[in-house]
């Protein structure tokens, strides 16, 4: 076991964490009653280069305020790597397994170096006997915390840095990986490529403001573990899914190297983005730890108070797995709110972030009882002064008891909308059962969130994300491909929603690849001029492939990263997703901030959007239903129409005239407004590469074909 050889002066409780004070180090650290020491183990200098070990200096800290044990360490400075030790009693049956031989990540480090390697060491326990005390010193196997200079820290220079604050309505949300995003760009220079750096690099801004996106949701940005599998094969979590911190940016896309300077790095990427008004949404989650299930590692949260930060059985040994990854956050336990609530705090105030994407969010709102919306943390995120005022966008669902959450969040939270998701794949595969759900999805899922007077931007759409297909995949593949994540096959969702068009994989078939193209244009099409946000995933709006793997989360190679040597079809998907990125940019019409100029019922016409079939009449209730129908048409308003002059009465805003058919036939629609004298203009068709090319249709009520599995937008000028 490790003991102190020397002790710190008292020092001070708050900031929690290790921080620069006064030519030392002032460390803090949240504790329970029960534990009765907390050492820093300060590495001295860098790993011996035969051996790899370090030399070690052990400090016990002297001082106690109420549940913090705090002191201050005399010349200690910035780039300093420590670890802390906790000293208690051993009990893992009641949720205690203080171990001082294990160097823990200081839960509040604003950086961390290193990673856990699986050694035995790292593990609290003796293999095969559960119950007992590991003692083999973990120091030389596990991440450091790291001191940051408080020159990229506390005093950073922000100057000249604005929010963009892009109203939610008006948002296009870029879901991003920092390092698959540029490592194979060729015009970011390739010491930067990978990086928090690359990402700020202007090549790489120009490509999302010249696509037209308005916030990157970047995944995981926090210092993650990799699975004890993962090491066992070779293989990382890449995605990063996995945190051993809530404070400290990821050390591997820090292009300025260790010590710190990747917290630098990163404000220095989010200034650039925002000169660029471009937001920066984080992948946040809270949900579990890298520490894995009862049995797995001892890293940082485990060895300080396992009670307070996971939740256990009623036998106390075993932990609650609402997550599937062997652990879930006790968010109920104030030490864990507070800690929670302290890293959403810091991403704001200290690293100017724009908002969050919340993994398995459900697991905020769960309590003893189930899921409860209005629990503790939920209710001081909703409060807090400082996160009300970002955007707060719920994956709503995890795999606990009554995960599925839907529609269920605060009015200021948005979600992500997986009935979108599956109504798109759905209809566009021939698999739709009619028009009904896919035109409530278009028309901004009302039916889900309008009774609790939320705006269409409480659905974020998406057709792709991360996980699962990308959106070339989704046309190619009928199965999933995942024999290179080394666990048979076994791993990844089975339902896909996908469908290969006639071959699995890659063709040389020219018919098979003209339709799976047309096909991809038409999920850009339906996430775009959809009502609420549009999630792109990168790479999509090229048509990126993963090879049909739809569980990449393990492959830091090029299964992931994104391949910029565009073929010519590339290009032309790209053009086309630029083309409808401005269309909705430049119309209101495609982005109502209300359900107000929704239509609410099906065959009277209303403000904002009225539904119609291809002869050119309002849709019935009855065609509504039909379980057969594949055409659908919408009329989507630029002004406030009389109700009884839906189409004639336009003011300067235009409006528009949405087709579509997801049949295999030609089919001729008839456009409305031959009382009025309408004009339509054809400015999207997804049955050519970008459309916008055919003539003014300068006669009224002219009817026009729409080819079979495509889709249609018509501009009506008077």
């Amino acid at each position: 076991m490790i003991t102190a050889s020397e002790s710190s002066a008292p020092g001070y409780p708050s900031p929690l964490g290790g921080r620069v004070y006064a030519d030392g180090l002032n460390v803090s650290v949240r504790v329970p009653k029960l534990a009765t020491d907390v050492i820093v183990s300060i590495a001295e200098d860098s790993p011996n280069a035969e051996s790899g070990t370090h030399s070690w200096r052990h400090v016990r800290l002297t001082s106690r305020t109420g549940d913090v044990v705090h002191g201050w360490i005399p010349g200690v400075g910035a780039g300093t790597r420590y670890g802390i030790r906790v000293v208690g009693p051993w009990d893992p049956a009641h949720g205690m397994r203080f171990n001082s031989a294990k160097l823990l990540v200081d839960p509040y480090a604003m950086a961390v170096e290193g990673s856990w390697d699986g050694h035995s060491s790292c593990f609290g326990y003796v293999f095969g006997h559960e119950l007992t005390r590991n003692d083999e010193d973990s120091a030389e196997h596990v991440p450091l915390s790291v001191v940051v200079d408080p020159a990229d820290a506390e005093h950073y220079d922000w100057s000249g840095d604005a929010r963009p604050r892009t109203p939610l309505a008006e948002s296009v949300i870029y879901e991003v990986h920092v390092k698959g995003f540029t490592t194979l760009h060729p015009d970011v220079p390739e010491h930067l490529r990978g990086t928090y750096a690359g990402l700020a690099h202007p090549a790489a801004i120009d490509h999302l403001t010249n696509l037209g996106v308005t916030a990157v949701e970047l995944l995981p940005v926090y210092e993650t573990g990799d699975e004890a599998h993962l090491i066992k094969t070779g293989l990382s979590n890449y995605w990063g899914y996995n945190p051993v911190s809530w404070f400290a940016p990821r050390g591997m896309f820090s292009a300025s190297g260790a010590g710190g300077s990747q917290v630098r790095e990163f404000k220095d990427m989010v200034k650039a983005l925002h000169a660029a008004r471009i937001e920066v949404i984080l992948d946040v989650v809270y949900n579990h730890t890298c520490e894995a299930g009862s049995l797995g590692p001892t890293l940082s949260w485990r060895g300080i108070d396992e009670g307070a930060y996971y939740m256990r059985s009623h036998n106390g040994f075993a932990q609650v797995d609402c997550t599937g990854c062997g652990n879930t956050i006790d968010a109920t336990n104030p030490a864990a709110m507070t800690m929670i609530l302290d890293s959403l705090r810091y991403w704001v105030t200290q690293m100017h972030v724009d908002g969050f994407r919340f993994d398995l969010a459900p697991q905020l709102a769960r309590t003893s009882t189930g899921i409860d919306m209005l629990s503790a943390c939920m209710s001081a995120i909703s409060a807090d002064p400082v996160l009300r005022d970002v955007k707060l966008i719920a994956e709503p669902w995890d795999i606990g008891p009554g995960g599925y959450q839907l529609g269920n969040f605060p009015a200021q939270w948005s979600e992500w909308n997986d009935r979108f998701r599956d109504a798109a794949r759905d209809f566009w595969r021939g698999q739709g059962g009619g028009v009904a759900e896919i035109a409530r999805r278009i028309g901004g899922s009302a039916d889900i969130y309008a009774a609790d007077f939320r705006a269409p931007a409480a659905s974020i759409n998406f057709v792709t994300a991360h996980d699962g297909f990308t959106l070339r995949d989704l046309v190619t593949y009928d199965h999933k491909h995942n024999i290179a994540n080394g666990e048979d096959n076994r791993d990844g969702t089975t339902d896909n929603r996908s469908w290969n068009h006639g071959v699995e994989g890659e063709t040389d078939d020219a018919r098979i690849n003209e339709l799976r193209r047309k096909q991809m244009r038409n999920f850009l099409a339906t996430l775009i001029l959809s009502q609420g946000v549009p999630m792109l995933t990168a790479g999509d709006e090229f048509g990126r492939t993963q090879q049909g793997n739809n569980n990449a989360y393990s492959q830091d190679n090029e299964i992931s990263w994104l391949d910029w040597d565009l073929q010519e079809w590339q290009q032309e998907q790209l053009k086309f997703t630029k083309r409808l990125l401005a269309i909705r940019k430049h119309h209101p019409s495609l982005r109502l901030d209300s359900y107000a100029l929704c239509e609410p019922v099906v065959g009277q016409a209303a403000p904002g959007l009225v539904w119609f079939d291809s002869t050119g009449e309002p849709l019935s209730l009855s065609a509504w239903s039909e379980h057969d129908r594949t055409t659908l048409a919408a009329y989507l308003s630029g002004s406030v129409p009389h109700v009884d002059r839906t189409i004639a009465d336009r003011a300067a805003t235009p409006s528009f005239f949405l087709m579509i058919n997801g049949g295999d036939a030609d089919v001729e629609f008839s456009l409305p407004g031959a009382p009025y004298g309408v004009d339509y203009r054809r400015i999207i068709d997804t049955s050519e590469d970008i459309g916008g090319d055919a003539p003014w249709i300068d006669h009224c009520g002219a009817g026009i074909t729409v080819s079979g599995r495509s889709m249609m937008l018509m501009l009506i000028l008077a």
